[in-house]
């Protein structure tokens, strides 16, 4: 049986289990989860890539679908992680990366990207057709998003019927979370309505068997809502459980189905735990990890300026910030400020507009260089202390070396640990 629609079914039956989307494409971030996942002894990992990252034409990435797939396949099996323990998804699989196109060239090359990512082995299918394309009114009705979402399922479950194999799962929702965070600041969200969820659902389910897919709707799993999370570049809004506790209960009737929640960057063990228990089972997450990978190298920099000769530094963190005053393209227009002010956006900044930057060549040159540093000159615990306190709990315990690459995915492992406890831990309670 598909493991989603397992670990949905048990949900439903009233297991407080979910689990994590794991949106990266940073070899490090892949890594330290599948370190983790071996250590916890989890069932499967979700990794999940958006239509932006990863399409027909590259994405940001570079990669194709079937690129994705042998890439994280291909660090699975040097770390020795079982291949069959990794579950794949789409995110946002739609005609985002197309919109300055009209809405008939943009669904085409959407529907050319969904059926490659089916074809390539990916089985978990958002449908996501809620931003308006060159001539479309804004905001888009949600008749046409919904009739657009069914083009691209007849498109997935063509492409599935030529490659064969486990049927895809789709998840659906016309209220979603810009991806990646909020692009200004934020004061408040409005949690979305239990009559507009259902509403939505309605709406779906009927169009698609209007369109000869009932046997797809039966694979539905979820519906993207909005639960009242959300992160701008330096605040975040808490998940506050009694404000969605009626959309909570909404979804408590609908068979087979749960609420994924997107924008979970940040939230405190708590409030993820929350989540989960009030149904919102899929718990989304990408910055969150990127920024956890940036803190780990920027200590680590912060630890060479300490331990290693000034002549041998790889100074990583100066030559990034370098490269991305050089190539603006990625933050322009996200960070506004100026000054000082520009320099916190471009380090610290919650969206972590940075997590674009580092394959480049000059960047990453030079966090080699850092790593291989600290292999040759091992730091002292003290200092690891100092600036990693979270892999040094991992050093002293045994679950991490005295190794950069170690001890960066230790400290992204601390963020991997408040995922696990939230989907995981309260299966007994």
């Amino acid at each position: 049986m598909h493991v989603l629609l397992d670990l949905i079914a048990r949900h439903k039956q009233g297991s407080a289990i979910g689990v994590t989307s794991l949106c990266s494409a940073h070899p490090i971030v892949i890594e330290a989860s599948l370190f983790h996942a071996q250590r916890t002894g989890q069932e499967f990992l979700l990794f999940e890539a958006t239509c932006n990252q990863v399409n027909q034409d590259g994405g940001y990435t570079g990669m194709t679908p079937a690129d994705f797939v042998r890439f994280v396949h291909g660090i699975a099996d040097r770390v020795g992680f079982d291949r069959t323990r990794i579950a794949l998804g789409g995110d946002h699989l739609g005609p985002n990366p197309w919109t300055a196109l009209d809405a008939a060239a943009a669904m085409d090359k959407a529907e050319a990207m969904v059926a490659a990512y089916v074809a390539a082995g990916f089985r978990k299918i958002h449908l996501d057709c809620s931003m308006s394309c060159s001539g479309d009114p804004e905001p888009l009705q949600e008749a046409e998003i919904v009739r657009r979402a069914v083009r691209l399922c007849r498109a997935a479950e063509t492409a599935h019927a030529q490659v064969g194999g486990e049927a895809p799962v789709y998840v659906i929702g016309t209220e979603v979370p810009v991806p990646g965070g909020a692009t200004e600041s934020i004061e408040g969200l409005a949690v979305t309505t239990p009559r507009a969820a259902l509403a939505t659902i309605d709406a779906h389910r009927e169009a698609f068997a209007a369109a000869g897919l009932a046997a797809a709707w039966q694979r539905v799993i979820a519906s993207v809502v909005q639960p009242g999370v959300e992160f701008d570049h330096h605040s975040v809004i808490d998940y506050q459980s009694d404000a969605a506790h009626t959309l909570s209960q909404a979804i408590e009737d609908v068979p087979n189905t749960v609420f994924e929640a997107h924008s979970t960057d940040y939230q405190t063990r708590e409030a993820l735990s929350a989540l989960v228990r009030d149904h919102f089972a899929i718990l989304k997450v990408g910055p969150g990890l990127t920024f956890a990978l940036r803190e780990a190298l920027w200590a680590l920099d912060a630890i060479e300026r300490e331990w290693v000769d000034a002549s041998q530094r790889a100074n990583l963190r100066q030559v990034a910030i370098e490269r991305m005053r050089e190539q603006p393209g990625h933050w322009r227009r996200y960070y506004h400020s100026q000054g000082d002010a520009l320099s916190i956006d471009l380090q610290y900044s919650l969206s972590d507009r940075i997590r674009y930057y580092w394959p480049d060549p000059a960047i990453e040159q030079a966090r080699q260089r850092l790593f291989a540093n600290l292999q040759a000159n091992p730091p002292p615990i003290s200092l690891i202390s100092q600036f990693l306190p979270h892999a040094l709990h991992a050093l002293r315990t045994g679950t991490a070396s005295n190794d950069p690459l170690s001890l960066t995915m230790a400290h992204i492992g601390a963020v991997l640990d408040d995922y696990y406890h939230a989907c995981h831990d309260q299966q007994d309670h």
